[in-house]
């Protein structure tokens, strides 16, 4: 049986092409002074480094942005099926200016410990704690956080 969907967050699409688009850029000009103008050979390889690390980032991105967020009534969800957290485990939403959150979204606090996991530009998680947002619309992820808000205050 399908879960009825509370809230979605979705990347948008400017950002999504203006994000992804800055580090391959980022990432051709360190590669172009590496190997047009060769420094000292070990800082030629760190520049070749960070230059691949770029385009890999770029494309982590870009694949991390096709998905989506969805709220359920029992879990914070991926668009494919991935469970961020459960909303029974949750022990707070911090939506806060110094929380250490992604840009234009909120932190979760869950009871149970996870494994790490990144999804460039929408959402992380750190042992305890996970970040949902980055390259999403603040109305929506305010709207998502309010809703988590509500549904663990009623819990309680």
């Amino acid at each position: 049986m399908q879960q009825e969907v509370l809230a979605t967050v979705k990347a948008s699409t400017p950002r999504r092409w203006l994000g992804v688009g800055m580090l391959a850029v980022v990432g051709a000009m360190v590669l172009y002074v590496a190997l047009a103008a060769p420094p000292e050979p070990h800082w030629q390889v760190f520049l070749i480094a960070v230059g691949a690390a770029s385009f890999w980032l770029a494309y982590r991105m870009w694949n991390a942005t096709e998905d989506w967020i969805e709220l359920t009534q029992t879990e914070l969800r991926t668009g494919k099926g991935r469970i961020i957290a459960r909303v029974q485990d949750v022990e707070a939403v911090d939506r806060g200016v110094f929380a250490f959150k992604p840009s234009n979204g909120f932190l979760v606090r869950t009871n149970s410990k996870e494994k790490n996991v990144w999804a460039p530009g929408l959402w992380w998680r750190l042992g305890r704690r996970v970040g949902i947002g980055g390259m999403t619309a603040a109305a929506e992820t305010k709207f998502m956080s309010e809703m988590l808000a509500a549904m663990i205050a009623d819990r309680a």
